[in-house]
């Protein structure tokens, strides 16, 4: 799987390089494979983050974004794009919590650095 901890920058992996069409197995399987790392990252966090995803289906394949918004700072991202291989097997649990917990972490050092070391309290 391809990542990046911050929108813009994908880092390792390869691209597909032929045009395969997913089966209808293959497309769930990667929307739950998408939901499960929403799901690990919300359980990551605190309330106020926002946490969604987006799968489209391009002519290099398919490929999944997972996204958080924390409530101060800018939003981090993860993309992938799974190979025809990756898709057959069927993504694996350790690849997504270690998307999950990557985006949790960046969300969460986005937060502190907008905030500063000395934050003003909201409510008394």
């Amino acid at each position: 799987m391809n990542g990046n901890s911050y929108a813009g920058g994908v880092v390792g992996g390869a691209q597909p390089t032929d045009d395969f069409e997913l089966s209808a197995d293959q497309k769930q399987g990667l929307r739950r494979a998408v939901a499960g790392i929403v799901s690990r990252t919300e359980s990551y966090l605190p309330d106020g983050y926002v946490v969604g995803s987006e799968l489209t289906y391009g002519s290099n394949g398919p490929q999944a974004t997972v996204a958080v918004r924390p409530p101060a700072g800018h939003p981090v991202s993860a993309g992938f794009t799974p190979d025809r291989e990756e898709l057959e097997a069927g993504l694996d649990d350790a690849d997504r919590d270690e998307v999950a917990q990557g985006l949790a972490a960046s969300a969460a050092a986005q937060m502190m650095h907008a905030v500063g070391d000395n934050p003003v309290p909201t409510a008394r």
